[in-house]
């Protein structure tokens, strides 16, 4: 990746964590991926601690693709739900809503997360 690149990325994720944050009602579900693996995490900020976490690795799924991320957010969404986490507000982190982003946002949707 470029340095534009990054940098644009970095600009748009201070942004987005300006208007939203996760509280212990209503927690933040972060999304991060990297070469070879999609990650996800339930945050509460007002306490600064991660309440769950799931990445792609956990999964039956091989590779780093939509199927293994649609996974990763079926897990996150079990194990929120089994936390007693029902609602959560979506942190793209700066990365385009599309691929492997949106098959984590759809995959907890399915698997009963609200946001």
């Amino acid at each position: 990746m470029g340095v534009k690149k990054l940098s644009r990325q970095d600009r748009i994720k201070k942004s987005i964590r300006m208007k939203i944050s996760g509280t212990a009602e209503r927690p933040r579900l972060s999304v991060y991926r990297s070469n070879s693996a999609v990650y996800a995490q339930v945050i509460d900020d007002s306490n600064g601690n991660t309440l769950v976490a799931s990445y792609s690795k956990e999964t039956e799924v091989k590779g780093n693709n939509v199927e293994a991320a649609t996974a990763v957010g079926k897990i996150i969404a079990s194990k929120a739900i089994a936390a007693g986490i029902s609602k959560v507000v979506f942190d793209r982190n700066g990365y385009l809503y599309h691929g492997k982003v949106k098959a984590v946002a759809d995959g907890a949707r399915e698997g009963g997360l609200q946001f």
